[in-house]
């Protein structure tokens, strides 16, 4: 619109205009204020809310901590122990003498060798045979048969001595050997100084000639039984003595073969 009074001065109309333009800016920072207020427009947050009050998101539980943890033994390491066994050790009265294995022997009486004895092939055993001395089975030689005498170490008060005599046929034929108390002589010394000769298989025998058949590789084996009497040669009498607690020398003499030898002792009550 037209100015009624004139023109203005233009110093005057350049100060409105400066004017105008800074209220329009002024109006325009207020605008801008008031939107940057609101959260700018873009679908922000409730101010009223604290950060981070909305409902938690569910969580879905592990695996339940009671059961066992396969694959590993509790405390994390095998603690189990192998505690072993122990192994008893039992002793026997033990044998001593000359040779090597034996079968079961049979037993005699009275100091004299039984009429039977045993055999065994490879440490089983099998009955030994009696044959007649007429038998056609040769006569085993000293170069076919190997000896050996055992006994035990000690005997008690009530025991009576046991010797076992061995005989293995080393040939590949059966033969047959005497084991009579006047062939296969067996001798008891009491140990000392005297060495005295206490009995003898030979001096007062009850049989005479004991033939039994040797098997080819086997081992025969043949028991005398001591009663602890004394004895003398051709039944001799003085008075029959019984052997005192002690130690005693054991020989067992055959035809052709190396004397035996062994030891035992008479243990006192």
């Amino acid at each position: 619109m037209r100015n009624p009074v004139g023109p203005l001065p233009s110093s005057i109309y350049w100060r409105r205009r400066a004017v105008a333009v800074l209220v329009i800016a002024l109006l325009a920072g207020l605008a801008a204020w008031a939107v940057t207020s609101r959260g700018g427009g873009g679908g922000g947050q409730d101010d009223g809310k604290p950060g981070g009050s909305g409902p938690a998101p569910s969580i879905t539980p592990g695996p339940s901590g009671s059961g066992p943890v396969v694959g590993r033994p509790p405390g994390g390491r095998d603690e189990s122990e192998d505690p072993g066994t122990d192994g008893g050790s039992g002793e026997g009265g033990g044998d001593t003498g000359t040779g090597g294995s034996e079968g079961s022997g049979a037993a005699g009486t009275g100091g004299s060798a039984s009429p039977d004895a045993s055999a065994g092939t490879g440490g089983g055993g099998t009955a030994g045979q009696q044959v007649p001395a007429g038998s056609p089975l040769p006569v085993c030689t000293p170069a076919v048969l190997q000896l050996s005498l055992r006994t035990a170490l000690s005997y008690g008060p009530d025991d009576e001595p046991e010797f076992r005599l061995s005989a293995r046929n080393t040939s590949a034929a059966d033969c047959k050997a005497d084991f009579g108390p006047k062939s296969a002589v067996f001798t008891i010394t009491e140990a000392g100084e005297d060495d005295a000769q206490v009995w003898s298989s030979k001096d007062c025998p009850t049989n005479g000639s004991l033939f039994l058949r040797v098997p080819a590789g086997a081992t025969v084996v043949h028991t005398v039984e001591w009663d602890r009497k004394g004895s003398a040669p051709a039944c001799a009498t003085p008075p029959v003595r019984t052997a005192a607690p002690g130690t005693y020398l054991l020989e067992a003499r055959v035809a052709g073969e190396n004397v035996q030898r062994a030891s035992f002792v008479l243990a006192k009550d």
